[in-house]
């Protein structure tokens, strides 16, 4: 085996990014499985499809306040404090080489997910923004954080000068599909896993250009900042005080509840109108998520300060660290759930049943990495990760 620079061992980590990682995966799938069961239109307008009444309508209005944007802003800057973590123990130049080879094979990794199996991969979009901020990675945390705040706010600049131009009561494409459109969707979906490609391949490849250019590059690479920020600065490693942590979790929960529930009575004061809703509704969640996902950070680092055992702490970590393959495993069941190389139930399932599919992958996905990683080091698709990205096999199975 080779001498070189080697992954972290199982025994360095810092158990509040793991946990805090693992919370941050299973809270993603809160909003992921609407978007695996359901057509695409309803992550962004919700009344396009399902009933949106009763109970269906607190599933969603709790999704919304508490997961949505949340805990995939969490992943987000915990991506830029692992770019952080990766890079620090080696010289510069290794670094890099390293960095580079690793962000080309998950940009790979992306790719096949995205195209072989689910539009809605973030792995190729956190792969073109890694490339990108690993250049700045050595500038002071408040730097970081400056100059990510300023990426962050850019696409609400493009979003509401886009807005303003745009004459009230005009349809935006995509916003409410026709029943032709739904129909079709669905009929793809319920298809075998050829035909998906139809819907698939397109809506990636969308979401990977037109959708990274215009959002997703701005806000991925300022929150990757701001992550590096955050764990240069200790918030996120668990290193500040209690009286720090308490302070970030009111302020978070306070300011974040009050912009997204204002954002929601916006929304339903202009009954959805399309125009209002996008370009404007939109930024007070945009906006309060990045609030409330801080206080979701205070309350983990609090959780982990006073609780430092235990089998939730166990459970959660054990995802975190299995992060990767988690996320391609729950693709992997949500397809084969909704999907018609599966079960084939795309478009069948209420909010509020979705919750319970949500429940149960979280099940099989805690059970699954607990045990693995009582036999094993890393997750599967980490170890291939690991493997590649140094250039030589890592040991897998534990030492007994």
């Amino acid at each position: 085996m080779s001498s070189g620079p080697s992954p972290t061992a199982p025994s360095d980590r810092i158990v509040s990014l793991d946990v805090l990682r693992g919370v941050a995966l299973l809270g993603i799938l809160i909003i992921n499985i609407r978007v695996f069961a359901m057509p695409f239109a309803v992550l962004q307008n919700p009344t396009a499809y399902g009933d949106f009444t009763g109970a269906n309508y607190i599933a969603w209005l709790v999704g919304h306040v508490f997961a949505q944007e949340k805990f995939i802003t969490l992943f987000t800057l915990l991506f830029g404090a692992g770019i952080i973590l990766f890079t620090r123990s080696k010289d510069d130049a290794s670094a890099d080489r390293l960095h580079y080879r690793r962000t080309a094979i998950l940009l790979g990794i992306g790719l096949a997910h995205a195209y072989l199996l689910w539009y809605g991969d973030i792995l190729v979009l956190y792969a073109l923004c890694g490339l990108l901020v690993v250049s700045v990675r050595d500038l002071e945390p408040a730097l970081l954080a400056r100059f990510g705040l300023l990426l962050i706010a850019v696409p609400t600049l493009m979003a509401v000068l886009q807005g303003l131009s745009v004459p009230p009561g005009s349809t935006l494409p995509g916003w409410s599909p026709s029943d032709a459109e739904l129909a079709s969707e669905i009929a793809t979906y319920r298809g075998g896993w050829l035909a998906q490609f139809d819907h698939r391949g397109p809506t990636a490849f969308l979401l990977q250009t037109q959708g990274f250019l215009s959002s997703t590059l701005w806000r991925l690479s300022g929150l990757m900042l701001l992550g590096m920020g955050l764990f240069k600065s200790g918030i996120l490693s668990n290193r500040r005080s209690t009286r720090f942590y308490w302070k970030l979790l009111a302020g978070g929960t306070v300011g974040g509840l009050a912009l997204i529930l204002t954002g929601v009575w916006y929304i339903d004061s202009v009954d959805w109108a399309a125009r209002e809703t996008a370009y404007f509704g939109t930024q007070f969640n945009y906006w309060g998520s990045l609030l409330l996902a801080l206080a979701y950070i205070a309350a983990v680092m609090l959780y982990c300060r006073y609780r430092t055992s235990g089998f939730e702490l166990t459970a959660l970590s054990a995802v975190g660290r299995t992060a990767l393959s988690n996320y391609l495993l729950q693709t992997v069941l949500a397809t084969w759930i909704f999907y018609g190389h599966g079960l084939g139930l795309f478009g069948t399932m209420s909010r509020v049943e979705l919750l319970g599919v949500v429940a149960g992958i979280w099940a099989v996905q805690i059970l699954l990495s607990v045990v693995w990683l009582r036999y094993f080091r890393f997750g599967p698709v980490e170890w291939l990760w690991r493997t590649g990205t140094y250039g030589s096999r890592q040991p897998l199975r534990k030492e007994s």
